[in-house]
């Protein structure tokens, strides 16, 4: 079985981490999202989903509310370009190169070596991001 979150490397409109994001919340409005996964703005924790709210310019509860509606993922994040902010090319190439680099040789290094060896596998020289580690962790090859 295929696990239920996409990798955060998917692309939606060529952008990272927005259908991560989107199966995060449909599985927790069905109280299955799985152990050990938050979905949200974390007090205190910069989360991939925080960040993607900022960079979209759209309220995060705001957001769930209309994902719940119903839609394909295409039209949610229109959806947001309406509401918030439509990134031109160049925003979301910087975007995308933040994100899937973040946890390799930036103030996030250290939270990516925390959790590799909380998840076993410190030993795993291949996973120097945090997408690597999630791509790991879901049984994925990054």
């Amino acid at each position: 079985m295929e696990f239920p979150i996409r990798s955060p490397r998917h692309l939606t409109h060529g952008i990272v981490i927005f259908a991560r994001v989107i199966d995060k919340i449909k599985l927790h409005a069905q109280a299955a999202l799985p152990a050990g996964y938050h979905v949200g703005i974390v007090p205190g924790n910069r989360t991939f989903d925080d960040r993607l709210c900022k960079f979209l310019r759209v309220d995060f509860d705001a957001l769930t509310e209309r994902l719940l509606q119903g839609g394909a993922d295409e039209e949610i994040l229109e959806w947001c370009f309406a509401q918030g902010h439509q990134p031109d090319a160049e925003q979301i190439e910087v975007w995308n190169a933040f994100l899937t680099k973040r946890g390799w040789r930036d103030s996030g290094s250290a939270g990516v070596e925390r959790q590799k060896i909380e998840a076993g596998l410190g030993h795993r020289d291949d996973i120097q991001t945090y997408f690597d580690l999630m791509d790991a962790e879901e049984g994925r090859s990054s």
